[in-house]
């Protein structure tokens, strides 16, 4: 589910086989930034830079060190993302952790944050039903036609392009593994809401320069509990502030217990394509242990009715590694999942979030703790059975069949532009005027009240804008470029870097050719990717690739590195 950068790297696990970010912290969110202390290790020491707090036109230097951002954790704290409701999990703005510098022998799989959902049923839940719904499709199809009429009228070369991801902070209860940015309110003046993440959405459009929305991804929290009139609302003023494609994806992560068939079909009308389900657990048992509100007879009802409303559009969650999981039941789950789901699944480790009720159990000993043996045996039988069903294994935590690949995920992945929305939400763009083109990594203010009180005085949100060097870039262009089957072809890697190849920085290597020659890593015509026996095991490959990407660019510009 992903939606939302972006959660990568989290804790590290004693085994030599569990796969890179495949946590219940998931996939990459605007929301979430986790990277493991391993990472941090990297780029400790680098100079800290100098943090700049920016609201409307006033702007504030704040004197505090901000560490390398290798070693920011929850950018939806919470969190805020994080997401993959990304322990924690998915999509924004949370305390820098203090990191350890553990190095692992050998090749160590590190699980990263994956986003798994943890949205909440809504007793107040509002469907559009009959004449009304009706009413919303009929504004939709006029929306769409009025963008391909833009569209077919278009001139000129390209214009700046972004994915936007837009937070909802709110669930109905916190899950027990959950440490996302999200808050369970008495009530939730959601017209009020409405209007702060339109402004915003208008703002950061038209801070960034950007001219095209290719994908807009609303994530949690339990954005499924928001009124189809909010989508609907914030999809016009993208639409009018920036050119958004009628073909444009734009999904919505969904709990069972708050999506009635009526109330998917709101959506729809709204402008929703495409939807991602967290299901988590075809278990009875699991699902009272992680807190989830519904039942898997409920799962599997919302996964047929969403696959009827949207076929071929439809995106489940499943996780792994739960405390007394054995491999042979979580098999029989997935087999049963693909035997009603639709064309895209996501596998997500369970992780152990400091401050969960999970956390406090295990620690207190009221509660086993998850194998990570068993979860690496999990995973990599499943990604075996997904394979043999015909699912491509594209991105770590991430399968599709039929080309279902989540486009908005393939942004982030792709170190594509992205601009966040929302309490805690986090976007990575070039603002418009910046004469060097520095791409900012930006935090949005993570608490709803305070959020809104900046939305309303300034325009937008933003607590924090962190400027990225070129080497920060590159080294996000390589750990998220790694995590995908494609890999960082050569094209990619110089739209980021036109002077310096990857034969250039990893060619002559002795380490790198050490693991060319165990077959887990590949360097030729194509770029630089991970084998299928490496993609499990990435974030032990970045340990090595990572320093080297540093070496090679002091090397080439020790100048420029000392000026950062």
């Amino acid at each position: 589910m992903l939606g939302a950068f972006i959660g990568i790297f989290s804790t590290i696990v004693p085994t030599n086989r569990l796969p890179l970010g495949i946590s219940a912290t998931s996939t990459p969110s605007p929301s979430a930034l986790s990277f493991s202390p391993d990472f941090a290790a990297l780029v400790a020491a680098r100079p800290h830079s100098t943090e700049h707090i920016a609201l409307g036109g006033q702007a504030a230097a704040a004197s505090a060190p901000v560490p390398s951002r290798w070693r920011r954790s929850g950018e939806a704290p919470g969190p805020a993302r994080r997401s993959g409701s990304r322990g924690g999990a998915r999509a924004h703005a949370a305390p820098l952790p203090s990191a350890a510098a553990a190095q692992p022998a050998g090749l160590r799989a590190l699980p990263c944050p994956g986003r798994v959902s943890a949205a909440s049923p809504s007793p107040g839940a509002v469907a559009l039903p009959g004449a009304r719904a009706r009413g919303w499709a009929a504004a939709a199809a006029a929306r769409a036609a009025q963008r391909r009429r833009r569209a077919e009228g278009a001139r000129g070369p390209p214009s700046p392009r972004a994915a936007l991801y837009v937070h909802w902070p709110y669930c109905e209860k916190r899950c027990s593994y959950c440490n996302f940015n999200k808050y369970i309110p008495r009530g939730v003046e959601e017209a009020a809401v409405r209007s702060c993440l339109v402004t915003e959405a208008q703002t950061l459009l038209r801070l960034s320069g950007v001219r095209r929305v290719e994908s807009v991804f609303f994530g949690g929290g339990t954005p499924s509990l928001a009124s189809p009139s909010t989508v609907a609302a914030v999809l016009e003023a993208v639409d009018q502030a920036a050119h958004l494609p009628a073909d444009s994806e734009v999904t919505l992560e969904a709990n069972p217990t708050s999506a009635p068939s009526s109330r998917l079909a709101a959506f729809g009308a709204a402008g929703v394509n495409r939807l991602s389900i967290g299901l988590q657990s075809l278990d009875d048992t699991e699902l009272q242990l992680l807190g989830r509100t519904h039942s898997s007879r409920d799962a599997l009802q919302t996964l047929a009715e969403a696959r009827r409303l949207f076929p071929g559009r439809v995106s489940v969650d499943l996780m792994l590694g739960l405390p007394a999981q054995q491999v042979g039941p979580w098999l029989r789950q997935l087999r049963t999942l693909l035997g009603c789901c639709d064309d895209h699944i996501s596998l997500y480790q369970l992780t152990l979030e400091r401050g969960t009720e999970l956390f406090t159990q295990v620690q207190r000993g009221t509660l086993s703790a998850p194998d990570p043996e068993l979860a690496a045996e999990m995973y990599q039988e499943g990604r075996a059975l997904l394979r043999d069903a015909g699912f491509r294994h594209y991105e770590v935590s991430n399968f599709a069949r039929n080309g279902a690949l989540s486009t908005h995920n393939w942004t982030y992945w792709q170190c594509g532009q992205y601009l966040g929305v929302g309490p805690g939400a986090h976007g990575r763009f070039a603002p418009q005027g910046a004469g060097d083109h520095t791409r900012e990594a930006r935090i949005q203010t993570l608490e709803p009240d305070n959020w809104m009180k900046e939305v309303m005085l300034f325009g937008h949100g933003t607590r924090r804008r962190i400027p990225l060097s070129k080497l920060e870039l590159l080294e996000e262009v390589l750990a998220m470029g790694l995590r995908t089957d494609v890999g960082i072809t050569h094209q990619h890697w110089q739209q980021f870097e036109p002077q310096l190849s990857l034969w250039d920085v990893f060619g002559a290597s002795q380490e790198v050719k050490a693991l060319l020659a165990q077959g887990v890593l590949l360097l030729d015509h194509r770029g630089l990717r991970c084998s299928w026996e490496g993609l499990a095991v990435l974030d032990s490959l970045l340990l090595t690739l990572l320093p080297r990407l540093q070496d090679a660019w002091q090397q080439r510009a020790p100048s420029l590195v000392q000026g950062e």
